[in-house]
């Protein structure tokens, strides 16, 4: 892989992560999105971060989030409010590029949510978060899910 494609993908996973942060924000203090982006770009140093996808991950998994709330409860084995609040916000954030991002595989988009769990959930939130956008991905991408087996 080049090292271009190489810095795109690390500019894509940071500004994952910043997301997962700021819609974890925004479920515990319900505060303006523009204030959560403001204030995440004045205490970090994004400068390789792709800014205009943290953007759209931020502002559209939470305007979205009743949308995205919906696609994940026939797949969840719990109500939605049991969810940690670092599972919901990484959940969410996965469900939106299933639904939003055909152009990324979905092995991908759930590799970076589980890495997403790993690196801020609990323990084995990880294998939950892996195991319920799988079975999101069934119904969301069954084409493409058919023909990786």
């Amino acid at each position: 892989m080049s090292q271009t494609l190489q810095a795109i993908y690390a500019a894509k996973r940071k500004a994952r992560r910043f997301a997962v942060q700021g819609i974890y924000e925004w479920q515990m203090s319900h505060n303006p999105v523009h204030e959560i982006e403001a204030r995440t770009r004045a205490d970090n140093a994004m400068h390789k971060t792709d800014l205009g996808y943290y953007h759209e991950l931020l502002s559209e998994v939470i305007s979205n989030a009743d949308v995205l709330d919906a696609l994940l409860v026939p797949v969840l084995d719990r109500e939605i409010s049991a969810l940690d609040g670092v599972e919901l916000a990484t959940l969410r954030l996965g469900a939106y590029e299933l639904k939003e991002h055909a152009e990324i595989p979905y092995r991908v988009v759930l590799d970076e949510a589980i890495e997403l769990a790993k690196h801020f959930g609990g323990a084995d939130s990880h294998k939950y978060i892996n195991g319920v956008l799988d079975r999101l991905a069934q119904s969301l991408r069954a084409a493409e899910k058919q023909q990786a087996k």
